[in-house]
Protein backbone atom coordinates (compact mmCIF):
# COMPACT_ATOMS: atom_id res chain seq x y z
CA UNK A 1 0.00 0.00 0.00
CA UNK A 2 1.40 3.39 -1.03
CA UNK A 3 0.84 5.90 1.76
CA UNK A 4 1.05 9.64 1.14
CA UNK A 5 0.82 12.71 3.31
CA UNK A 6 -1.40 15.09 1.38
CA UNK A 7 -4.03 17.79 1.64
CA UNK A 8 -7.77 17.28 1.64
CA UNK A 9 -10.14 20.18 1.19
CA UNK A 10 -12.85 21.10 3.68
CA UNK A 11 -14.72 24.35 4.21
CA UNK A 12 -17.18 26.36 2.18
CA UNK A 13 -17.28 27.61 -1.40
CA UNK A 14 -14.64 30.35 -1.86
CA UNK A 15 -13.41 29.74 1.70
CA UNK A 16 -11.20 26.65 1.60
CA UNK A 17 -9.56 25.04 4.59
CA UNK A 18 -7.17 22.14 4.12
CA UNK A 19 -6.43 19.20 6.37
CA UNK A 20 -3.03 17.53 6.27
CA UNK A 21 -3.83 13.82 6.26
CA UNK A 22 -2.16 10.46 5.82
CA UNK A 23 -4.01 8.49 3.16
CA UNK A 24 -3.66 5.62 0.76
CA UNK A 25 -2.67 7.12 -2.59
CA UNK A 26 -5.42 5.16 -4.35
CA UNK A 27 -8.20 6.89 -2.36
CA UNK A 28 -10.02 10.04 -3.49
CA UNK A 29 -8.67 13.46 -2.51
CA UNK A 30 -11.48 14.11 -0.04
CA UNK A 31 -12.13 10.46 0.72
CA UNK A 32 -11.11 8.13 3.49
CA UNK A 33 -7.85 8.81 5.32
CA UNK A 34 -5.78 7.09 8.01
CA UNK A 35 -4.93 10.01 10.30
CA UNK A 36 -5.47 13.77 10.47
CA UNK A 37 -2.18 15.59 11.13
CA UNK A 38 -3.19 19.24 10.98
CA UNK A 39 -5.28 22.02 9.51
CA UNK A 40 -4.22 24.96 7.34
CA UNK A 41 -6.21 28.04 6.31
CA UNK A 42 -4.77 29.52 3.07
CA UNK A 43 -6.83 32.73 3.30
CA UNK A 44 -5.24 33.81 6.59
CA UNK A 45 -2.02 31.76 6.16
CA UNK A 46 -2.33 30.29 9.63
CA UNK A 47 -2.16 26.79 11.00
CA UNK A 48 -5.12 25.89 13.21
CA UNK A 49 -3.28 22.70 14.13
CA UNK A 50 -0.08 21.16 12.81
CA UNK A 51 1.60 18.09 14.28
CA UNK A 52 5.09 18.21 12.80
CA UNK A 53 6.37 15.41 15.04
CA UNK A 54 3.68 13.00 13.80
CA UNK A 55 4.41 13.99 10.20
CA UNK A 56 8.07 13.14 10.75
CA UNK A 57 7.08 9.79 12.29
CA UNK A 58 4.99 8.93 9.22
CA UNK A 59 7.86 9.95 6.91
CA UNK A 60 10.18 7.65 8.90
CA UNK A 61 7.68 4.82 8.34
CA UNK A 62 7.81 5.40 4.58
CA UNK A 63 4.96 7.83 3.85
CA UNK A 64 5.68 10.21 0.99
CA UNK A 65 4.71 13.88 1.46
CA UNK A 66 3.33 15.77 -1.54
CA UNK A 67 5.01 18.96 -2.76
CA UNK A 68 2.35 21.15 -1.14
CA UNK A 69 2.85 19.44 2.23
CA UNK A 70 6.62 19.96 2.00
CA UNK A 71 6.00 23.69 1.39
CA UNK A 72 3.66 23.85 4.38
CA UNK A 73 6.23 22.10 6.58
CA UNK A 74 8.86 24.70 5.61
CA UNK A 75 6.40 27.55 6.24
CA UNK A 76 5.50 26.08 9.65
CA UNK A 77 9.16 25.77 10.69
CA UNK A 78 9.84 29.39 9.63
CA UNK A 79 6.96 30.71 11.74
Amino acid sequence: MAVKIRLTRVGRVHAPVYRVVVADSRKKRDGEYIENLGTYNPLTHEFAAFEADKINQWIAKGAIPTDSVVKLMKRYKAA
